[in-house]
Formats: C-alpha cells, structure tokens, sequence
C-alpha cells in the first residue's frame, strides 16, 4: 500500500490525536486481522503509511454489534516493535485467545465492532488521583496485576473508588486491595474510536 498524506493535531498535553481518516486505517488494519485469524489466512503486512510506524501501546476490543456485549479485548501497553504490529497481534489475539470468551467463529464476523484503544504511557501514581474515564488503571502487586480502560469507568457509572475495587478484581486481589501500602497503582490515558 502506497503512503498517504495525513494530518494529526495535538491536543493541550502536547499528545497526537488522530484525524478520522487515520483511525479508519486502523480499525481496516484491526478488521483484516481479525478475518485473517478466524479463517485461518496470512496476516496482513503493515502498510507503509507513517501511522503505523510509529511507538505506542495498543488495545483491541471486539464486540457484538446488535447488542455491544464484549466478545474479546487484548491489549499491550507498550507495544511491539511498531503500532501497526501491535494492532494486527492485538487484533488476532482478541478473536481467537481471550481467555474469557470462546474463539471467534467466522459466523460471527458479520456481527463485530471493533474499538480500538491507543495508550499514553503509564505513569505510577496514587490512588487520590484517579480520575474516573479520564485515566486507564493497571495494578500490580507481586505477581498479581490487571487494567481496565478509561472507558470501562465511564460505561460502567463507577466512581473512583469502584474504579480501584474493580481493577483490583480484574487482578485477582481482593477488591479494597488498592488501600495496601504495597501496591503499585499506575495512570494512563487512552485515544479511543470504534467502527461506526
């Protein structure tokens, strides 16, 4: 594929926000892996446009179109090799290796949105400064860890400190976990767009 011209602005924080064209490309580079993984094809090769070229952490989350019920969500904070290899491993390992869902089936495909969700790096924080749908969260202690997204918080209602209960569920702590001196809380934002 030939290189496209695009355009991006940046927004207060000095961060690159996508213009609609650049975020199509994506979601098209997320959907042909995802067809690709379930009926068993060649992954797609990286376009040459800049986008894809660039650094970054990456989250696909597949759900069903009529009802938006979660199907597959797989993610990597700081990416592989480039984003356009994170986004097609993302996007094959959300169809096919949830551990939480079954794998794709092709029957299925008709009825897929895919989200897609670019991170900011992480930055450890505490836990007063959470911002419910501004921030994702990741905790870790020890060997136990989980995230949630930005918009998890928002589609859920929670406060701050559900927020924090649930991430900690999701890390297989028990949920006022996040009171303990010993856990790592960490921030990070994310540029989130969907298939219409």
């Amino acid at each position: 594929m030939s290189s496209v011209n695009h355009i991006n602005t940046e927004n207060a924080d000095g961060k690159t926000i996508l213009i609609e064209t650049e975020r199509n490309l994506f979601l098209q580079l997320a959907r042909t892996a995802v067809i690709a993984a379930v009926t068993g094809k060649p992954q797609p090769e990286i376009p040459e446009n800049d986008i894809f070229h660039r650094q970054g952490g990456a989250f696909v989350t597949l759900r069903k179109k009529t009802t938006g019920a979660l199907m597959g969500c797989i993610g990597h904070f700081t990416g592989i090799d480039c984003l356009g290899n994170t986004i097609i491993e993302m996007a094959a390992a959300a169809a096919l290796h949830d551990p939480r869902f079954h794998p794709l089936g092709k029957s299925e495909l008709d009825d897929l949105r895919i989200e897609i969700s670019l991170l900011s790096p992480m930055e450890k924080t505490e836990a007063n400064k959470v911002i419910p749908g501004i921030h994702g969260l990741y905790i870790k202690s020890g060997p136990y860890s989980g995230t949630l997204l930005p918009q998890v918080a928002k589609e859920e209602g929670w406060d701050r400190e559900s927020f924090l209960a649930h991430t900690c569920l999701k890390a297989g702590l028990y949920q006022d976990f996040w009171k303990q001196d010993s856990v790592e809380i960490y921030t990070y934002t994310a540029d989130v767009f969907g298939e219409r």
